[in-house]
């Protein structure tokens, strides 16, 4: 069963940048739309991003766009995230996972903690 496993995480500045990677441990993402998500505490988890399944095409939450680039290999064993002038409400546990609307996904990881300070 494929795990994803998010790395990348950590503690910027607002204004910084921080690269998220999600390796799809014990197979591969093929043939899946992907998508990172974020929750924070008390909050439901959200979506932040979108990739098809093909890549070429992406779509983003209103607060991230323009920031935030998703991409993923062509191996279709990972997928990134690239976050850029990072605010104070990026702060949260991010994860990745298959694209909203998927029926099957995959379980969900542990995440990767982001913490922007002002």
């Amino acid at each position: 069963q494929v795990q994803p496993v998010e790395t990348g995480g950590g503690l910027v500045q607002a204004g910084g940048s921080l690269r998220l990677s999600c390796v799809a441990s014990g197979g591969t993402f093929r043939s899946y739309p992907m998508a990172w998500f974020r929750q924070t505490p008390g909050k439901d988890r959200e979506h932040v991003a979108t990739v098809s399944f093909s890549g070429a095409r992406t779509d983003y939450a209103d607060s991230v766009k323009g920031r935030f680039t998703i991409s993923r290999d062509d191996a279709e064993t990972a997928i990134y995230l690239q976050m850029n002038a990072l605010q104070v409400e990026d702060t949260g546990v991010y994860y990745c996972n298959a694209a909203p609307g998927v029926v099957r996904i995959f379980p969900w990881g542990q995440g990767t903690q982001v913490t922007v300070s002002s």
